[in-house]
């Protein structure tokens, strides 16, 4: 059985170490731009501040690490073209001939849909979450925010949302292969919403608004999931075809 496993292996190693290549070499690009994509990153967060707060940090070699973060997440982002192309050619061999052309509209379309969660969450969700969270007991306290926690705390959110937007393209890939139907996903709906509510929970800040912000989008592409698969399912098709 591992003779058997040994190509796929091998593959799966390629396809690694092409990737890892490509976010290293743009981490090395980003890390010369490090401070003007931090500025990008905590702008939704200066705006939130109240008068008197900033940006700190509180550890030895937190700046750097940071650095370090940021370079990293934009690594990945840049990447993510070469990291989906790379995903769909492991895939392939196990394709119709038909379906390996559609390597183009894969990793367009997953591509599109990760930066359209990403912005969302940057230009949406971030704006009401951190303005409810900073000003929260702000009569009380003073907000000085740790550099180092917010990013990874944005890296996440960015990360999440970018991810539950691949919803849509996921569903249509497995559509396409057969693999799952609209009767399926209409079946699963009841059981989705709750992931789908726990997930936000998860990944957002602790406040109702943010949580919404995030699982309303995401029951909305639940259905537009549902439709896709209505309409690419092959098994739907070969059965109007007979």
């Amino acid at each position: 059985m591992f003779e058997e496993l040994k190509p796929h292996l091998a593959e799966l190693r390629k396809r690694l170490l092409i990737s890892i290549a490509t976010v290293f070499i743009a981490f090395i690009v980003c890390f010369g731009f490090w401070e003007h994509i931090l500025d990008w990153m905590i702008m939704p967060l200066k705006e939130a501040l109240p008068h008197g707060s900033s940006v700190i940090f509180t550890k030895v070699g937190e700046a750097f690490f940071t650095a370090l973060k940021v370079s990293f997440f934009a690594s990945i982002i840049i990447s993510l073209p070469v990291i989906f192309w790379q995903l769909w050619l492991f895939i392939a061999p196990g394709l119709y001939e038909n379906e390996k052309k559609m390597v183009l509209p894969f990793v367009i379309s997953a591509t599109v849909m990760f930066i359209l969660g990403a912005l969302f969450a940057y230009y949406v969700v971030f704006p009401f979450g951190f303005s409810y969270l900073i000003n929260f007991g702000s009569q009380l306290f003073t907000a000085l925010p740790s550099i180092g926690e917010y990013v990874g705390f944005f890296t996440k959110l960015m990360f999440g949302f970018g991810l539950s937007f691949e919803l849509p393209v996921i569903t249509f890939f497995l559509a396409m292969l057969g693999l799952v139907t609209d009767e399926t996903l209409k079946s699963f709906f009841k059981y989705a919403i709750i992931i789908i509510f726990i997930v936000a929970a998860i990944l957002t800040p602790p406040d109702v608004l943010s949580q919404l912000l995030m699982a309303g989008p995401l029951v909305l592409l639940y259905g537009v999931s549902i439709l896709i698969a209505k309409m690419v399912n092959p098994e739907k098709k070969s059965n109007e075809e007979s």
